[in-house]
């Protein structure tokens, strides 16, 4: 079988202080997104939240899972797709959209036939993508990595200089509650949405990439008086639940993709954590 899911249910954050490395690791950390010749999902209680991704060595469909109880996989739901491989493209519903590397696509509710594919088999696409349930349908719409909207933030002083890119979010697309972008690390600069918050009406998931072979991420989590970590590795991602801190720090720079639902639209919808609060 091509297509494959887990399914992860929430937990409180008094359950989650008990959690040893391993335990930590089982619910939140996700390995294995990107497997040649197939499409890996992970199922989310919080928001109903899907991550997932596509290495397409030949065309691969999006299919329905058992937990969504639809026909189609898009029936109920929006996706969003970027590509941090070589060259593809998506077609939907007879539509081909051509995706190059950090390019991002929105896909509204009721497309009924998403095809996943790579220009060179032998230098395949990777495709991760998110996807939340939708109340109402909303164009498809391609962004590319120099259509978004862009933010310096950070400096050089605090080791976190970065570019945040901005692509699925209002102003760019209009939807319903999903919201992505990408993140880019400047050299020398390792650390991630510092200062920390929390955004207790929203949920979200890092997926990081451009971390060199020999290098990782710490990640961090849990409520900002009582933090955890998590040691992660290139082309994995992390649930991050609403009561929960995300930020991260490397070994090198690297890119992160981040991805939201939840109950606004509100980029800036967070309380923030002061630096010198954290525990």
């Amino acid at each position: 079988m091509n297509v494959n899911y887990e399914t992860r249910y929430a937990s409180s954050p008094e359950a989650v202080k008990k959690y040893d490395t391993t335990q930590l690791r089982e619910e939140f950390l996700i390995e294995n997104l990107l497997e040649p010749g197939k499409i890996n999902m992970t199922y989310s209680h919080y928001d109903r939240y899907i991550t997932g991704g596509v290495v397409p060595e030949a065309p691969l469909a999006l299919e329905a899972i058992d937990p969504l109880k639809s026909d189609y996989f898009l029936e109920r739901r929006e996706i969003g797709i970027i590509n941090v491989g070589a060259s593809g493209s998506v077609e939907v519903d007879g539509t081909t959209y051509e995706l190059d590397h950090k390019d991002a696509l929105y896909i509204g509710q009721g497309a009924k036939k998403v095809i996943f594919k790579s220009n060179d088999a032998n230098a395949p696409a990777l495709f991760y993508f998110n996807s939340a349930p939708a109340h109402r349908a909303y164009p498809t719409k391609k962004v590319s990595r120099a259509e978004a909207n862009k933010l310096e933030l950070g400096s050089l002083e605090t080791a976190n200089h970065r570019t945040v890119n901005q692509m699925i979010i209002g102003g760019i697309v209009t939807t319903c509650q999903l919201q992505m972008g990408m993140t880019e690390l400047k050299t020398g600069s390792v650390w991630n949405t510092m200062p920390a918050h929390v955004h207790d009406r929203r949920m979200e998931v890092y997926f990081y990439t451009d971390v060199p072979e020999d290098q990782s991420v710490c990640h961090f989590m849990g409520q900002p008086q009582e933090t955890r970590h998590i040691w992660m590795q290139n082309h994995q991602a992390v649930i991050s639940p609403p009561w929960s801190i995300h930020c991260g720090s490397g070994t090198s720079n690297y890119t992160f993709i981040w991805g939201m639902a939840g109950e606004n639209l509100d980029y800036n919808d967070m309380d923030v954590a002061k630096i010198t609060e954290l525990r």
